[in-house]
């Protein structure tokens, strides 16, 4: 992943497994706007909030962990770790390991499904949680990122 110009005023959207079928993958479950929809609406947001926005989807935990760690120093990450989120503990300690603010997202409740699905190993490292607004979660989460990194003083 390139080096933003401004890092500290770059947000990665990270998306993990399985979203790259948005749109199509159960959509009772995750509605029907695709991934390129969602950063679509994620960037523009950023552009008016003054930052840029770097989207990425992976559906192994390296890929994942591997642009966590590329986004040291950057203002924060907009999360959604997938079905990681209940057991990667690879990802947890990337999470805990980039200091700068991560904010996860899951686009359903995860609290009215199955019950492995009840406990994030990620959540704890993480400066938020967001689930079950659907994908309005991602622009709430990116909000509440700029938030945490501006009170930390670090968004340039």
């Amino acid at each position: 992943m390139p080096t933003p110009a401004e890092p500290s005023r770059t947000v990665l959207l990270l998306n993990g497994p399985n979203l790259d079928l948005l749109g199509t993958r159960d959509p009772a479950q995750y509605g029907t706007t695709t991934l390129a929809e969602v950063e679509n609406r994620v960037a523009g947001l950023g552009r008016e909030l003054g930052v840029e926005v770097v989207c990425a989807q992976s559906n192994g935990e390296g890929g994942m962990v591997d642009r966590l760690h590329a986004a040291r120093g950057w203002a924060g990450v907009v999360m959604n770790p997938g079905a990681y989120a209940h057991y990667s503990i690879a990802l947890r300690d990337a999470v805990d390991a980039i200091e700068a603010p991560v904010v996860e997202v899951h686009i359903s409740n995860v609290y009215a499904r199955e019950e492995f699905r009840h406990t994030s190993v990620t959540a704890p490292v993480a400066a938020g949680y967001i689930a079950g607004c659907g994908v309005l979660g991602y622009e709430l989460a990116l909000r509440a990122v700029l938030g945490r990194a501006a009170e930390r003083g670090t968004l340039g």
